[in-house]
């Protein structure tokens, strides 16, 4: 059994049908689905890399393009996981079933409203209680947990220690062994000196990347600092520049782009060296869509004017891969 947290489509527009029909679902864009129905992994990549766009506008790297290739697989071969969906201040859950899938042509309602082939996958009820029969309200939970029960992207499988933690709020069992912990305490605090960080502290991050890259303000320990830069260093519109940012970060799952280590957000980090930072792919190029990139603050300082190619094989040289 494998534990999930799962959106539903772009801007999550999915999930009123999934709630109502007992689904779990995903989609891919209709000029691309025939290529995952014949196992053609490589054929799939290379036209999303030649033809389609993220929902940033950008053109997808062949790891973003591998990743939507087996979201699909994942909804289809699942059977008998556990799976978790925030929406607003409540926590679903479900347990997938063993029927086949189910594919349909949908033209999204968000977006470009482009055709796409959504699947659906039958599942036990969604509940919003656990099995005590306990609402599982979201600014109940513990703020370590909310990190984790929540994801940027489109799905993600908890990390074993998380997925245990999962099950043992989905049941009603004493959590103290988790919320004892030093840096689970240490949230707590965090989190009491920060109220309301709940809402704002991505959306922080967005603002301090946007204005960073529009060179109007730059943080530093909390302070603010006039800078200048070239106006042509900027090649998003300013209204565009948050929506493209808060997508990217979507797109990326919330995790770094070249390490992919779980970032943080501004005022809830645990570590300041993994708070998000605005990266350019190409340091000698300029700010704009295919050139962006979100990193960890660390990455982006070691990385420097570094080649990315070339930053990335020393970062698989210290993972040894």
């Amino acid at each position: 059994m494998k534990v999930y947290i799962a959106n539903f489509g772009r801007e999550n527009y999915a999930w009123p049908d999934c709630l109502k029909r007992g689904t779990i679902a995903t989609m891919n864009d209709a000029a691309v689905h025939g290529f995952w129905e014949a196992g053609d992994r490589d054929g799939y990549i290379n036209f999303c890399l030649s033809k389609s766009k993220t929902a940033a506008g950008k053109t997808p790297t062949r790891q973003t393009a591998s990743r939507w290739f087996n979201l699909m697989t994942t909804i289809v071969e699942s059977d008998g996981d556990i799976w978790f969906h925030r929406e607003k201040e409540q926590l679903w859950w479900t347990t997938s079933g063993s029927e086949s899938a189910v594919f349909e042509p949908l033209k999204e309602p968000v977006g470009a409203q482009g055709d796409v082939i959504i699947c659906h996958k039958s599942c036990v009820p969604w509940s919003n209680q656990n099995r005590l029969g306990n609402r599982l309200e979201w600014g109940g939970l513990h703020p370590k947990a909310q990190e984790f029960l929540f994801t940027e992207g489109t799905l993600q499988q908890l990390t074993p220690d998380n997925a245990d933690y999962a099950m043992a709020l989905l049941n009603g069992d004493d959590l103290t062994p988790w919320h004892s912990r030093p840096e689970w305490r240490a949230k707590v605090e965090r989190r009491r000196k920060n109220p309301g960080i709940n809402f704002n502290a991505r959306q922080k991050a967005i603002w301090r990347m946007a204005a960073t890259a529009k060179g109007t303000v730059n943080f530093s320990n909390g302070q603010t600092v006039q800078r200048t830069v070239k106006n042509k260093d900027l090649l998003i519109p300013e209204n565009e520049l948050m929506p493209f940012l808060t997508a990217l970060l979507a797109e990326q799952d919330g995790r770094c782009a070249i390490t992919e280590l779980p970032l943080q957000y501004d005022g809830d980090e645990d570590d300041p060296e993994m708070l998000c930072s605005l990266d350019r792919i190409d340091s000698n190029g300029q700010y704009e869509k295919d050139n962006l990139q979100i990193v960890c603050r660390f990455v982006n300082r070691w990385k420097s004017d570094s080649k990315d190619a070339e930053f990335r094989r020393l970062i698989g040289v210290v993972r040894g891969v």
